[in-house]
């Protein structure tokens, strides 16, 4: 068996509600003969934790997950560029079509729905009895770009035999908070012209996780019938407090740059204006009772797993049949991977809980 790399993290994790604010500074990546070799912990008064912890990679992790998370990639700061992002996200999200396509072969098309673009994923020979039952997938990407329309619909798609319809809906920082939202319903209403809302089921991965307790929040208050079931896969549903997984986990998981919190609204350029408790904004601060079954996915090193947890749990709190599947030792959605054994297993669990909710 291939041995265990040793990652080594450094981190700030915030045991009071606030911190003082701290400027980044761009910095040279951190050497191999720099990095620590022991773990430390100190406490200050303030309850700040300064830690620093060796972490072998799990060895419960298959080969493939094994090499995925020993990935290295330099920690100094700032990030890239929006434009930047966009551009090499566009790109990854093409080639991971690809790949994602010959596993679960599909036809793609390109149109709108209640004037939204959407994409919508037929997988090939679905089912006559499936004709009747639509998934709508609300995409991650930051709020800002778009990393989930092919990667959370090709394989639910496949593995479901059931038609997804992607939102694309308009970003941030050019359209902020509720936009995103207002698009998604959109889309929604559409569908409830050709679906049974029993037939429909809601999901999506990091902001679009986000976007799906969102999204069912504003169902409510709409008064509109609820869909089938929900899927909320790594996100969270408080902008106004960050989870401690954001203090500990940066995208990649132990690997690359990540700043200490600060106070304040967290992803400022999708709240923009909007109070952050805002019970649409913010789920946790909502009625939640009558939403329908959800399914929460997430991962031990995922920077959202504080988030997904606390969601989970104020669905439990207003007596949502919600259920929590976290993996042990993977980073932020994992599951766009097409090669890692654990991805398709998660992959199956979400196709899973769909087929059996829209059979109920």
């Amino acid at each position: 068996m291939r041995q265990p790399v040793l990652t080594s993290v450094a981190v700030l994790c915030a045991a009071c509600c606030s911190l003082a604010a701290q400027t980044t500074t761009t910095v040279s990546p951190t050497t191999a003969a720099e990095a620590p070799t022991r773990d430390t912990s100190y406490i200050d008064p303030q309850g700040t934790a300064h830690v620093t912890r060796v972490v072998p990679v799990p060895l419960t992790l298959s080969p493939e997950a094994q090499r995925s998370v020993s990935h290295s990639e330099p920690d100094q700061g700032p990030p890239q560029s929006l434009e930047d992002r966009r551009r090499s996200t566009d790109a990854w999200a093409l080639r991971a079509a690809a790949e994602w396509s010959r596993l679960c072969p599909n036809q793609l098309v390109n149109t709108t729905m209640g004037g939204v673009p959407v994409r919508i994923v037929t997988p090939n020979n679905m089912p006559a009895t499936n004709t009747d039952k639509v998934l709508l997938n609300i995409h991650g990407g930051g709020f800002n770009s778009d990393s989930g329309s092919y990667t959370e619909t090709i394989p639910m798609a496949g593995f479901t035999g059931i038609k997804v319809v992607a939102v694309l809906y308009r970003l941030a920082p050019e359209f902020p908070f509720p936009a995103a939202v207002e698009d998604s319903i959109a889309v929604y209403k559409e569908l409830l012209k050709t679906y049974k809302p029993s037939h429909i089921v809601i999901y999506g991965t990091s902001a679009g996780a986000i976007l799906t307790g969102e999204v069912a929040v504003k169902i409510k208050q709409l008064g509109l019938p609820m869909p089938a079931a929900l899927g909320i896969f790594s996100g969270m549903g408080d902008f106004a407090r960050a989870g401690d997984s954001q203090s500990l986990f940066a995208l990649r998981g132990l690997s690359g740059h990540l700043d200490p919190p600060t106070p304040g609204a967290h992803d400022p350029s999708y709240v923009a204006n909007t109070n952050p408790k805002d019970p649409v904004l913010s789920p946790v601060y909502a009625d939640l009772h009558g939403l329908p079954p959800t399914l929460f996915v997430t991962s031990e090193r995922d920077m959202l797993l504080s988030g997904t947890a606390n969601l989970h749990r104020a669905f439990l709190e207003a007596g949502v049949d919600a259920r929590l599947i976290v993996f042990d030792g993977l980073p932020h959605a994992f599951w766009y991977s097409s090669t890692m054994p654990e991805a398709l297993e998660a992959n199956h669990m979400m196709a899973n809980f769909f087929v059996s909710e829209l059979q109920r």
